[in-house]
C-alpha cells in the first residue's frame, strides 16, 4: 500500500508541475516571452527531469513519452487541436515531424548497434572470458597486481562493451579469486569495488564506451566532429590517470593482510570457422575505428560492418536481437529528440541566457555545468543527466564569447560527458555499482566513499585540464 501511494505521489508530481507550467503566462516566466511552442516544450522538459529524477516509471519509457508528446503537440503533424493559438500568444515553429523520427535512426544509434554486435558475439564465442583469463595471467600473485590486472582489462572490456556486461563477466572472474581470500581481509573490498570504478571510467575512452559520450557526440559535427580516434585522445590519457588514482586509493583504503592470491583460471579459445569470424571482426572492426583518417569511413558507418557479417553468417540471429539493450537506445534516443527540440524551437538558447553567463569566467562556467552534471548523475541515470544538460551545455557554449572562440563547445560537451560518467556514489548511480553491491561483500559506505573520492579526483583532474586548454 505504501509503495502505491509512493508511486502515485511521484507520478502526480512528475505531470502535475509540468501541467501547471502550461497555464503559466510565458511572460511572467523568467525566461521571458516564450511561443506556443516553446511553452509547451518547456513543460515536457521539465516533465521528462522530473520523471528521470524520480523513476515512477523506467527511464526508457520516459524517452518514449518525449518522442511522443513532441509528435503530438510540437510537429507540424501534430493534432489540429495544439496548431491553433487559443490567445495571442505567438504560435511558433513547428518541427518537422520527420526530424523527431530521425532520433530512431540517428548515427548515434547506429554506433551503439555495432557495439552491442561485438559484444553479444565476443559473450556468445566466450572471446571476453579468454582474453580476460590471459590478460589476468601475467598480473602474478600479489593481490594489488592483481587488482590492477582486473581494473586494466575491466576498463578495456568497457571502451567496446556495455559496463554492465563487462562487470557481470568480471565479477565472474573474480568468484574463484576471492575464494581464496578470508572473508574478514579487506582485499575483498578493494577487489570487489575495483571492477565498477573500472568499468564506469573505461568507458569513458571512447564514443561507444558509454551513453553520454554518444550524446556529446551529436552536438559535435561539421567543424567542431571528432574522430573515434580524436576522442581516445581526450579519453585514454584521463582514464589512465583516474585508474592509477583509484588503484592508489582502493590499496590505501582497503589495505590487505596477505602476500599472495591463488589464481585458478581455466578454458581455451574456440576453433570454429564462426569463432575465428568474429575474433577478426573484432579486430578488424577496432582498427577501422581507429584509423578513419586512412580509409574515410567514420565511426558510424564502420560500426554497421560487424552487425552485417554477423548477421549474415548466423552468428547473430532471432535470439541474439533480443539481447541487444534496446532500453538504452530508447533513452538514447529521447535525449537526442528532447535537444533536437530544444535547439530548433530556440528554447535552448533561451534556457542559456537564463543566467547572464557572459559575465562569468570561461573556467568558472566550465566548472559550475560539469559540477551539477556529476551532482546529478550520482542520484539519476548518467544517460538521463547528460540528455537534459547537454543541449544547453551546448547552447550555453555557442553563445558566450569567451567559449564560442576558444573551442568553448567541444571543452563543454566532453567536460558534461566525462562528468556524468564520474558518477558512481551510491548502489543506484550505475548498473556496475548495483551489481558489485548485489555481491554482499561491500556496503554503502565503502562505495560512498570511493565514489566520492574518485569523483572528485576526476573532476579535479578536468579543471586542471581546462585551465591549461584555455591558458593556452
Amino acid at each position: 500500500m505504501q509503495a502505491s501511494l509512493s508511486l502515485l505521489l511521484k507520478l502526480l508530481i512528475a505531470f502535475g508541475l509540468p501541467f501547471a507550467l502550461l497555464q503559466v503566462p510565458t511572460p511572467s516566466l523568467p525566461l521571458g516571452e516564450l511561443t506556443l511552442v516553446q511553452h509547451r516544450l518547456l513543460a515536457i522538459f521539465v516533465m521528462a527531469a522530473l520523471l528521470w529524477i524520480l523513476e515512477p516509471v523506467p527511464v526508457y519509457a520516459t524517452s518514449l513519452l518525449i518522442i511522443v508528446l513532441e509528435l503530438v503537440m510540437l510537429s507540424d503533424q501534430s493534432l489540429l487541436l495544439f496548431r491553433q493559438p487559443a490567445d495571442a500568444t505567438p504560435l511558433g515553429q513547428f518541427i518537422a515531424y520527420t526530424d523527431i523520427f530521425h532520433a530512431f535512426a540517428s548515427p548515434i544509434i547506429m554506433l551503439f548497434l555495432g557495439g552491442f554486435a561485438l559484444a553479444i558475439a565476443a559473450a556468445k564465442f566466450r572471446l571476453d572470458t579468454n582474453l580476460a583469463r590471459v590478460l589476468l595471467s601475467p598480473f602474478g600473485s600479489q593481490p594489488r597486481y592483481i587488482m590492477l590486472g582486473l581494473m586494466l582489462i575491466t576498463a578495456v572490456f568497457s571502451m567496446f562493451m556495455s559496463n554492465t556486461a563487462t562487470t557481470v563477466m568480471m565479477l565472474a572472474l573474480l568468484v574463484p579469486v576471492l575464494a581464496t581470500v578470508p572473508r574478514d581481509d579487506n582485499s575483498i573490498k578493494a577487489l570487489v569495488l575495483a571492477i565498477p570504478v573500472a568499468a564506469n571510467t573505461g568507458g569513458i575512452a571512447t564514443p561507444i564506451g558509454t551513453p553520454p559520450n554518444a550524446i556529446a557526440l551529436q552536438y559535435l559535427s561539421d567543424e567542431h566532429s571528432i574522430s573515434f580516434l580524436g576522442w581516445m585522445a581526450f579519453g585514454l590519457p584521463f582514464v589512465i590517470v583516474q585508474l592509477a588514482l583509484a588503484w592508489w586509493l582502493l590499496q590505501r583504503l582497503f589495505p590487505t593482510r596477505h602476500h599472495t592470491l591463488a589464481l585458478h583460471l581455466e578454458g581455451q579459445f574456440q576453433r570454429s570457422w564462426q569463432a575465428w569470424v568474429v575474433y577478426l571482426t573484432f579486430g578488424l572492426t577496432i582498427v577501422l575505428w581507429l584509423t578513419t583518417a586512412w580509409h574515410g569511413m567514420n565511426a558510424y558507418v564502420v560500426a554497421l560492418l560487424p552487425l552485417t557479417v554477423f548477421a549474415l553468417t548466423g552468428i547473430i540471429g532471432k535470439e541474439e536481437l533480443k539481447l541487444f539493450n534496446w532500453d538504452v537506445l530508447w533513452l538514447v534516443a529521447g535525449g537526442i529528440a528532447i535537444g533536437m527540440a530544444l535547439d530548433q524551437t530556440g528554447l535552448a538558447g533561451q534556457l542559456a541566457h537564463a543566467i547572464d553567463y557572459a559575465s562569468l569566467p570561461s573556467l568558472l562556467i566550465l566548472i559550475l555545468l560539469s559540477g551539477l552534471c556529476w551532482l546529478m548523475a550520482n542520484f539519476m541515470s548518467n544517460t538521463a543527466t547528460a540528455n537534459l544538460l547537454m543541449p544547453i551545455g551546448a547552447a550555453i557554449a555557442t553563445s558566450v564569447p569567451s567559449l564560442a572562440g576558444a573551442g568553448g563547445l567541444t571543452a563543454m560537451l566532453i567536460m558534461l560527458a566525462f562528468s556524468a560518467s564520474l558518477g558512481m556514489v551510491l548502489p543506484v548511480s550505475t548498473p556496475p555499482n548495483s551489481l558489485a553491491y548485489s555481491t554482499g561483500l561491500i556496503d554503502s559506505r565503502d562505495m560512498m566513499k570511493v565514489g566520492v573520492l574518485v569523483g572528485l579526483s576526476g573532476l579535479s583532474v578536468l579543471y586542471l585540464a581546462a585551465l591549461m586548454a584555455l591558458s593556452v
